[in-house]
């Protein structure tokens, strides 16, 4: 499968969005001064190959499965590729289509995710990308902003893009490595507000994640961390990767639809090099962390 696609355009059924389907790309960055959050796919790495493998640009928009069970039905001829959380795949009810691959379909042919075997989040990225109208530069739907398209629903339908004229590549990419040593946090704006012995509990206690974590933010339970300074805290900037601590000492970890500001302090900040993984905590596992000054 080499050269340019047959396909220009074309048009997307939702059948069942499943739990969660939304529209991501890159995210619309430097509009925090208005209140807006960037947003953008959470695993980057993932919707970043998923378009790689069928010949989009960067920028191209996918859409992000959560927990899988999203049907699609493509009126058209279309080039994909599915990334992310390990899923099963079946098209026109048979099993056997592959991951992290560029695959052919048919006119009126129609794919559905399984649940994640691991994982929360499955990249689709069709040839030509989703075009749907860009708002603030980006084609992103930001939950908390409620900037974007909305969250897709039954009946949906979106439009493909033009193709882009590029070579659709035929490799395969491996899986992953399952990894499962700490995040990588660095000190926050901050972190002088609380006990050393709570510095050192961050990233000597394990920390379980709750299933009200969201695109907003990852929500963890653990020893609660002690704070040396309690003061009301005016509003700060908050960037992805902050680590909130609210009154009960339960630290939030905020991701790409975080609120541009936050009122309780910030003890530390994921490294931008570990968020992919963080994006791909599911409620019950363990997160630990560790520190790097």
């Amino acid at each position: 499968m080499t050269g340019k696609a047959a396909l220009n355009t074309g048009m997307i059924e939702v059948v069942d969005p499943g739990a969660l389907c939304t529209v991501q790309d890159r995210g619309r960055p430097g509009w925090a001064h208005l209140g807006v959050g960037h947003s953008g796919a959470l695993d980057r790495a993932a919707a970043a190959l998923a378009n790689r493998l069928v010949g989009n640009h960067d920028d191209a928009a996918v859409l992000e499965s959560t927990f899988g069970g999203t049907r699609l039905r493509f009126r058209s001829a279309v080039f994909i590729a599915v990334t992310g959380a390990e899923c099963a795949i079946t098209v026109d009810g048979a099993s056997g289509m592959g991951m992290r691959q560029p695959v052919a379909l048919p006119p009126d042919s129609e794919i559905a995710l399984g649940p994640p075997m691991a994982g929360v989040r499955t990249y689709i990225a069709v040839r030509g990308g989703i075009a749907v109208e860009p708002v603030m530069g980006s084609r992103s739907t930001d939950l908390l902003s409620h900037v974007g398209p909305e969250p897709l629903v039954s009946g949906s339908t979106l439009s493909i893009g033009a193709d882009p004229g590029t070579p659709v590549p035929t490799a395969f990419a491996p899986p992953s490595a399952v990894t499962n040593w700490p995040l990588t946090i660095w000190p926050g704006p901050r972190t002088d507000w609380f006990s050393d012995n709570a510095q050192r509990t961050l990233v000597q206690s394990p920390y379980v994640v709750l299933p009200s974590s969201n695109r907003i933010g990852v929500r963890l339970s653990g020893v609660a961390l002690e704070r040396l300074d309690d003061r009301e805290l005016p509003s700060e900037g908050i960037v992805d990767g902050a680590i909130q601590v609210p009154n009960d000492g339960q630290p939030l970890v905020f991701l790409a639809d975080h609120p541009t500001t936050g009122g309780y302090p910030v003890i530390a900040v994921v490294d931008p090099g570990d968020l992919d993984r963080l994006a791909q905590v599911r409620p019950g596992d363990t997160v630990r962390f560790r520190w790097r000054r």
